[in-house]
């Protein structure tokens, strides 16, 4: 497959947050971003069910509301 590179706009937090994520995690949420975009683009689920299943996911994998608030204030 090849790529391409496209600009998202972000919050300011965000974009920090990532570019100073290790290489390894940059290169898995780049997969993750790129499955969710093919997912909705595709139209083989809306957003809303995507967002849902993203969340169930992380829930399944111990992602708590906590959790999320702790790393979301980390960044």
């Amino acid at each position: 497959m090849t790529t391409a590179t496209i600009t998202l706009q972000v919050d300011a937090d965000l974009a920090k947050a990532y570019r100073s994520a290790p290489p390894s995690e940059q290169s898995k949420l780049n997969l993750l971003i790129n499955l969710s975009l093919r997912a909705l683009f595709n139209r083989s689920v809306t957003l809303s069910e995507l967002m849902d299943n993203l969340s169930n996911n992380a829930q399944m994998r111990g992602l708590t509301p906590e959790k999320l608030e702790t790393m979301l204030n980390a960044c």
